[in-house]
């Protein structure tokens, strides 16, 4: 019988933290009409002659903060490990591999991979709980733009989203409890950010997205593929999990990046809201990362607690991704099943 080959694809990494390589990854990265969906010429020299001879150099000193020497980049090696355990977990029946969507391992070499394994279908697993189209959406026109090329294409499936997954919500919830967060002033459930214009693109409707109060509070027909919305479900059910009261806690997004309004409110902004009314302690969730990475690692550990402590609070504690925890593997094997 045929095997069941599972593709795990992750966002990307440098392969190395040299400017060089990092300028590279950001190039294909930043280039991709997805991430920056501006006019393809406006994009090009925005990329080209703004972004990334200006963010390379700062990204790749980044990167060598958090770059290890026999690991290398945390995204890759946690990533390599859940497919390894993920791999261990099917058994021989599933060919598991593993791709980025930006660089190495490129989702063209994986595939061929599958496809000369013969294997008989093909899942495709964005590693992305809430569905963006700068990220799962953009995975999936990658996957279905190299096999359209094939003379013969499997059967393919794929994951759309995860944002309310049990196991994935549970290992959340027992990451943070090994921080005692009821010893923190509040808990931040901090998202990545994404363009305000992006998120009004998933509104079919053009009449519902940031037009209605407190749309992003509860899934419906209408927000049901809104990043934003999905994120909140994911803060929500996580919090509920830890018994955590909704004055408790505070859902945010990180990592602007350029003047347009990104999904508020900016994490930024809520950590200086947290220094001023007296807070001392914050726990800072990133649930939309299923490794650590750059994000988690740096941009929170270091750049925020820098921020709050320089504003009078004390410390910023990291619940630390899903990365090779055991039930996260569960819920990768139960979404494969």
């Amino acid at each position: 019988m045929a095997k069941k080959g599972i593709l795990l694809i992750n966002l990307g990494t440098p392969d190395s933290p040299s400017t060089a390589d990092v300028r590279k990854y950001l190039d294909e990265f930043l280039m991709d009409p997805r991430v920056i969906d501006v006019n393809p010429v406006l994009r090009t020299f925005l990329v080209k002659t703004v972004i990334v001879p200006f963010r390379a150099p700062k990204s790749a000193k980044l990167y060598r903060a958090i770059w290890d020497e026999k690991t290398g980049s945390p995204l890759l090696h946690y990533s390599l490990l859940q497919q390894q355990l993920l791999q261990q977990r099917l058994g021989d029946e599933h060919i598991v591999e593993l791709a980025m969507r930006y660089q190495s391992p490129s989702i063209d070499s994986a595939l061929q991979r599958l496809k000369e394994a013969l294997v008989g279908e093909i899942q495709v697993i964005p590693m992305f709980p809430q569905y963006a189209s700068a990220s799962t959406g953009s995975v999936h026109e990658k996957v279905m733009s190299i096999v359209s090329t094939w003379q013969t294409v499997p059967p393919i499936s794929f994951i759309n989203s995860f944002h309310d997954n049990d196991l994935m919500i549970e290992t959340f919830a027992d990451n943070a409890a090994k921080h005692n967060p009821e010893s923190y002033d509040h808990v931040l459930f901090s998202f990545h950010g994404l363009p305000q214009r992006q998120l009004k693109k998933c509104d079919h409707t053009g009449n519902y997205c940031l037009k209605v109060d407190g749309c992003c509070n509860t899934l419906n027909d209408t927000n049901k593929f809104c990043y934003s919305a999905q994120s909140h479900d994911t803060a929500r059910l996580i919090a509920a999990k830890m018994n955590l009261p909704k004055e408790k806690y505070t859902v945010c997004f990180q990592s602007r990046l350029g003047s347009d309004p990104w999904v508020q409110p900016y994490t930024s902004e809520i950590i200086a809201q947290m220094a001023k009314e007296g807070k001392k302690r914050l726990l800072i969730f990133c649930p939309a990362f299923v490794a650590d990475c750059l994000e988690t690692v740096y941009e929170v550990t270091t750049e925020y607690g820098d921020e709050f402590k320089a504003l009078g609070g004390e410390h910023v504690q990291l619940v630390e991704s899903l990365n090779a925890e055991p039930k996260w593997i569960e819920a990768l094997a139960g979404m494969v099943n």
